[in-house]
């Protein structure tokens, strides 16, 4: 025991013998106040000796041995403490120091912990759904330091209500479908969404496949972003693709209406290439080829578009019908068979059975490349929508945004359409604007 705890002890039995003589001595009401008094006194003074001769830092407790401050920290950034009319859509920020390991909770009203997922960066985090509107939830993110002691920081704050001005967001594609590996994602959305907020869109779109595939989005209109990975699907790939836009401003007091989730198939590797030079189309699965077929391209005067396409619809039997357009001189109202169209502007695959002496030597179309009843039956048979087309050697370039041309465009540039960096690492991107239905004037 030390000096200081020996002079506590003797202020302690002074103190009491004190009691014994004033208190033993007489009983009254005001001898025992006044000895009430000095015991409190004489604990006083042994508290203050005891802390200043027992050498305990300052988070130390009386009574117990005491532990040192974590070394590690943690802050929430946002929300901030008590928000209100925070976006459903809303994200946790937090910074953290010295933290060997982080751990994230939210939990609403209830309790509930709501579901989400850590940042990679470790610095945020994100519900996979729209929070409730108008609901109060406490975040709480505990930092671990290499001491072992968590230090823990929470903050309350309660979600917006439910907006008036919702946009809708929906996908080209339907769950299940199974597509070409040609096919991009498509997104659109309801309302035009301003440049100033595309990134914040575009960080709540993940894509992710199997196996894994690089690749990225890219607006093609303030309305429409589509996203293509650096090379073709790999065949009998699983792609899903998340949009968070529940909740999510876009602009002008208005918000995304509710999360979306699509999951897709690709199937066999199926690509068509067609050389205007020997006029014949090889068609290769999963890089063998097998079949090789005779075609006729556009005329001189109504050339086929050189470059690469995608099969966007495909139309058992229909009708091309230009009269309205052309007039009764030009014009021609034909029956169509097997038709697969390419383009916005009318460019299809199809069976043309009045062309067939010319295919394989003459190119007498108004644009489309035809092929035989037979070779237009298998086509039709073993292709899928999103299956790619390339057509060389003609007169006229394919302008980019006359059907999905996503693949007529180098990387380099379809990167620039993104609305955030490119960073290959996390990726699981001709300015011209596609038209949202095709064309009423489809050219055999």
């Amino acid at each position: 025991m030390g000096t200081g705890d020996q002079d506590c002890e003797g202020i302690m039995r002074a103190a009491q013998d004190e009691l014994n003589r004033r208190g033993g001595a007489r009983r009254g009401g005001r001898r025992r106040v006044l000895a009430a008094g000095i015991l409190a006194a004489a604990l006083a003074l042994t508290s203050a000796c005891t802390h200043s001769g027992g050498g305990k830092p300052s988070s130390w407790q009386g009574g117990g041995e005491g532990e040192s401050a974590p070394k590690a920290a943690a802050t929430i950034t946002e929300p901030t403490a008590d928000a209100k009319d925070v976006p459903a859509s809303t994200g946790i920020t937090f910074t953290t120091k010295d933290a060997q390991d982080t751990t994230f909770e939210l939990k609403d009203s209830a309790g509930k912990v709501v579901e989400g997922e850590l940042a990679a960066d470790g610095k945020s985090w994100l519900p996979t759904g729209a929070l409730e509107y108008a609901q109060t939830y406490t975040a709480a993110v505990t930092a671990t330091g290499d001491d072992g002691k968590p230090a823990k920081a929470t903050s309350t704050f309660t979600t917006m209500a439910k907006p008036d001005k919702q946009i809708r967001v929906s996908s080209f594609l339907g769950d299940n479908q199974v597509v070409g590996v040609g096919m991009p994602l498509i997104v659109k959305f309801s309302r035009a969404v301003p440049e100033d907020y595309r990134d914040d869109v575009q960080r709540r779109m993940t894509v992710t496949s199997s196996p894994a595939q690089e690749g990225i989005w890219h607006w093609v209109s303030p309305t429409e972003i589509r996203y293509r990975p650096k090379e073709f699907w790999k065949a009998n790939s699983t792609v899903s693709y998340r949009i968070q836009a529940g909740g999510l401003p876009m602009g002008d007091g208005w918000y995304g209406r509710a999360d979306l989730t699509v999951d897709v198939k690709i199937g066999p590797s199926l690509v068509m290439t067609v050389d205007n030079r020997t006029k014949r189309m090889t068609v290769t699965r999963d890089g063998r080829v097998v079949k090789t077929i005779l075609v006729s391209l556009g005329k001189k005067t109504t050339p086929s578009s050189s470059g690469t396409m995608v099969v966007i619809e495909k139309l058992r039997k229909t009708v091309f019908d230009t009269m309205a357009e052309l007039g009764p001189e030009e014009g021609y109202r034909t029956q169509i068979d097997f038709a697969q169209r390419l383009t916005w502007g009318g460019e299809f695959i199809h069976a043309a059975p009045w062309s067939e002496g010319q295919q394989g030597r003459v190119n007498v179309s108004h644009g489309c490349v035809n092929v035989s009843m037979a070779d237009g039956s298998w086509l039709f048979a073993n292709t899928r929508v999103g299956d790619p087309i390339t057509v060389k050697g003609t007169e006229r370039k394919l302008q980019n945004g006359n059907g999905w041309t996503d693949w007529n465009m180098s990387w380099d540039d379809y990167v620039k359409g993104s609305a955030l960096p490119y960073d290959p690492d996390a990726a699981s991107g001709a300015e011209a604007t596609p038209t949202d239905t095709p064309s009423a004037t489809p050219t055999p």
